[in-house]
């Protein structure tokens, strides 16, 4: 089906509808709630927070990765990330390699490299023990490397948890060829972090948008959506998994993606795969996790809280390419908007609680 056609007909109906809304009374807003004093002190955990050891951003600049998702490759040293967390009250972070992973390398350079990042977390853990935690990159999209790595990081190094991104080489999280790698993750009941990809540029529209303001939280939920339609999120109840940037789209789409079963797509849906229902879709929804990271405002938390439960909302701070929309000037609270909608002891429950429930050798650390 030709992608120009579709879009245009969707434009066509897009200005239909705002023609009609035009002519329609405008609903009142609701009254905003009294925004709510925050606790006090370093309690934060923050589970979506970056990573780029000397090596690895060499290796970025050296394959032209100058951006990441549009925004410039940052600097990043232990020293600078302990500044910013004892500027906004952050007793630790987990840290990640984000986009593009180590797959913008193959073979054994990416197998390499992934090693060099995962054993540099690690050594973090004897120099900064109560400082940092951190999720193992994966040299995907090579299964049997990445199983290798994974249970390297995770059995021998004791990460917290892996980091991986929605797609790779445009394959999405979801597809049958990982199923070998959430085998060995389920095994190990695994914390995973979800971190969106940059889309290529000829698989997208050309807008003069940056991809972390848009496309990065579309491919967050093209990931989920297809975890869930493939029965991957159903067949590995083991694996938690952590949503960047409150779930991308997922939660104001969570009932559209859930009538699917309702539609010609539960007519035509494959045999060999869970059928999807509206119930059980609703349940897969609200037991992945949800972090704050750029989405700190009452809006995006409102909608989580609406498809999930608090306890499923981890607090993140996506430092150091958030450096820009929180320089270290000001306020102390890295996410204000969280006061808009949850009160001192909520707070304290999604930015410590909660994150520390799931990386148990970290809050072992944290609270030794």
């Amino acid at each position: 089906m030709n992608r120009r056609r579709v879009l245009g007909g969707a434009v066509a109906g897009t200005l239909g509808v705002a023609a009609t809304a035009a002519t329609m009374p405008i609903a009142q807003a609701a009254p905003a709630r009294t925004q709510q004093p925050a606790p006090s002190g370093a309690y934060r955990i923050d589970l979506h927070a970056h990573f780029l050891p000397p090596d690895y951003r060499a290796a970025l600049l050296d394959h032209g990765h100058v951006t990441i998702g549009g925004y410039p490759t940052p600097d990043w040293s232990p020293e600078q990330a302990l500044a910013f967390m004892d500027y906004y009250g952050i007793q630790a972070q987990a840290l990640s390699v984000s986009d593009p992973g180590v797959s913008f390398l193959r073979g054994k350079e990416a197998n390499d490299m992934a090693r060099y990042c995962n054993t540099y977390a690690g050594n973090l853990f004897k120099t900064h023990a109560k400082r940092f935690g951190a999720f193992a990159v994966l040299p995907m999209p090579d299964i049997p490397a990445s199983i290798a790595e994974a249970i390297y990081a995770l059995d021998e190094l004791h990460l917290d948890g892996v980091v991986l991104l929605s797609a790779y080489d445009g394959v999405y999280l979801g597809d049958p060829r990982f199923e070998p790698l959430m085998i060995a993750l389920n095994q190990r009941n695994a914390y995973v972090f979800v971190h969106p990809a940059a889309i290529p540029s000829d698989a997208k529209p050309k807008l003069p948008l940056p991809d972390f303001l848009e496309e990065f939280t579309f491919d967050t939920t093209r990931a989920a959506t297809l975890m869930m339609a493939t029965g991957m999120t159903q067949r590995y109840p083991n694996i938690r998994f952590q949503l960047s940037h409150a779930g991308g789209t997922l939660p104001f789409l969570s009932h559209r993606i859930s009538v699917a079963s309702q539609t010609v797509l539960g007519e035509l849906w494959p045999d060999d795969l869970p059928r999807p229902s509206i119930l059980d879709t609703r349940r897969q929804i609200a037991n992945f996790y949800y972090d704050t990271a750029l989405s700190g405002s009452a809006a995006a938390m409102a909608s989580v809280l609406a498809v999930s439960t608090r306890d499923h909302v981890v607090f993140g701070s996506d430092w150091p390419f958030s450096a820009l929309t929180l320089p270290q000037t000001g306020t102390h609270d890295p996410a204000p908007g969280l006061s808009d909608i949850f009160d001192a002891d909520e707070r304290m429950e999604v930015e410590r609680h909660n994150p520390l429930r799931q990386l148990p050798r970290l809050a072992d650390a944290v609270n030794a």
